[in-house]
């Protein structure tokens, strides 16, 4: 269970124009994904094995983004 995020770091990509992007924070093992235009709703949360694996996904293109 994931407790409050309001003293969470946020990040979200310097690409990120128009506002609605996915922002990330990190605490301890877990990195938390939510949606920037929704940050009160509860974020989604990963490992550190299932973070670092999407990230070489997308660097690797197989989700098909450039």
């Amino acid at each position: 269970m994931i407790g409050s995020t309001e003293r969470v770091r946020w990040r979200r990509s310097r690409h990120c124009a128009n506002g609605t992007c996915v922002e990330v924070a990190r605490i301890g093992d877990q990195f938390l994904i939510r949606d920037s235009k929704n940050v009160g709703g509860a974020p989604l949360a990963f490992s550190r094995a299932e973070w670092e694996a999407f990230v070489a996904g997308v660097k690797a293109g197989d989700f098909g983004f450039e």
